[in-house]
């Protein structure tokens, strides 16, 4: 009878044991932490200074909540529009890289929210803010010529507007650059006159060789013209004559007496 009670307490406690086990992986006391996140730790709500790295963890169940915040970099699409300096209309289409800064993961997500707040109520506001106030700047032709420069303004004004909220700015990039309808017309017909006026000017200097090269010819003919007649002096004309000559006289039928014909 002892042997039999003392089996069936055996079974009872082996029957605890699991059930305690079953009921400690039921609360899921831990919490893994994956690449590329950072766990926020919340006590009863409360965010907490300590947050929780890549790998597994152990968490106090019902107490201790684990929020996973992903602290890699994020590429965002923003469009937005403004007006130039010169008050041209502006449409811009910026990629920005950004993440969360991983050791302020814990405040970001206690006074915004998770990455998806983060975009909507931080990023997108931020950037569409300071690239109208960087395009605002600049002319719409500089804005066109000075691209570069452009992506630098918003880039800085970026860096220390996002960093007070725990975010730091890896990138930005101009993809597109927009005007109005009129500006493109205006721009256009611009183009078209300064190419027809080159064109003016080319041919202009073109007829004004042409013409320099016909008062040089005919100068230089002339000139040619000059020497060749001071050249041209009795004597030589004479031996010209003479060297022309074959050394036979012109045989003639007549009384008056033969002369001697030079060609």
């Amino acid at each position: 009878m002892n042997k039999g009670e003392n089996g069936f307490k055996r079974i009872l406690s082996i029957i605890g044991i699991v059930a305690i086990i079953i009921f400690f992986f039921s609360i899921n006391p831990f919490v893994q932490i994956g690449a590329g996140e950072r766990g926020v730790v919340m006590n009863w709500g409360q965010v907490q200074d300590r947050i929780l790295s890549e790998g597994l963890h152990l968490r106090i169940p019902v107490m201790q909540a684990v929020q996973k915040v992903s602290v890699r970099v994020q590429k965002s699409d923003v469009k937005t529009s403004g007006a130039s300096k010169d008050l041209q209309d502006v449409g811009l289409e910026l990629v920005v890289n950004w993440k969360i800064n991983t050791s302020k993961v814990n405040k970001v997500y206690q006074t915004i929210g998770d990455e998806r707040a983060v975009l909507d109520n931080i990023v997108i506001p931020a950037v569409s803010e300071m690239a109208k106030a960087a395009s605002a700047k600049k002319t719409a032709e500089e804005i066109i010529t000075k691209r570069q420069e452009l992506k630098k303004d918003i880039d800085e004004l970026l860096v220390s507007r996002l960093a007070n909220y725990g975010i730091i700015l890896s990138d930005v990039s101009i993809i597109d650059i927009k005007f109005s309808d009129e500006f493109n017309k205006a721009i256009e017909a611009k183009q078209v006159a300064e190419q027809e006026a080159k064109q003016a000017i080319f041919k202009a200097e073109q007829a004004k060789n042409d013409a320099v090269a016909r008062v040089n010819m005919a100068e230089g003919q002339a000139k040619a013209q000059q020497l060749q007649q001071q050249a041209l002096s009795p004597e030589l004309l004479q031996k010209m004559a003479i060297d022309k000559w074959d050394g036979r006289f012109p045989t003639y039928m007549g009384t008056t007496l033969p002369f001697l014909q030079i060609k």
